[in-house]
């Protein structure tokens, strides 16, 4: 007959599973991230898209980041509590300056999220609030408002990053 060895090391063997547990997750997240970002297209041009956008934008929105997209007063400083202002979304800002894809995944998800850290912030996470088609419409929307050539910049901003 045959015995069977009953493994004492235990407690290693839970921690191996869980580090490998969380290796899959940390791909399969890193993967996923990068499926969203290829399919991130802003449609500023398209009437029906932006003015959904517009929309969703005056409910989610402009409360923090201002009806006409100005953002809130000093967003460059933090505030007494350690809080960085809201950003104006216009051309004053600096929202043009990041790829459609992070926009997108910043927005659906936050930026605890995305850095894989706490951040003293009040930007939510909408990603139970608004489907994807409402982040891009709001997005396109915030894009429609820049002059045309911020919106090729852009454009080249989130070429080359989705090269990468």
């Amino acid at each position: 007959m045959f015995k069977i060895k009953q493994i004492k090391s235990t407690p290693t063997l839970i921690v191996g599973l869980i580090v490998i547990s969380l290796g899959v997750i940390l791909i399969y997240l890193s993967l996923s991230a990068k499926n969203v970002d290829a399919r991130i297209t802003l449609l500023p041009e398209d009437l029906s898209v932006t003015k959904l956008g517009k929309a969703v934008y005056m409910g989610n929105c402009a409360s923090c980041h201002g009806v006409v997209l100005e953002g809130q007063a000093n967003w460059q400083q933090r505030d007494s509590d350690g809080y960085m202002p809201a950003p104006p979304h216009d051309v004053s800002g600096h929202t043009w300056h990041h790829p459609s894809s992070y926009l997108f995944l910043m927005t659906k998800y936050g930026i605890e999220k995305m850095i894989g850290k706490k951040y003293p912030n009040n930007m939510p996470a909408y990603e139970n609030e608004l489907t994807d088609n409402e982040i891009i419409a709001v997005l396109s929307y915030i894009k429609s408002t820049w002059p045309k050539q911020i919106q090729r910049q852009h454009d080249e901003i989130s070429a080359y990053a989705n090269k990468n």
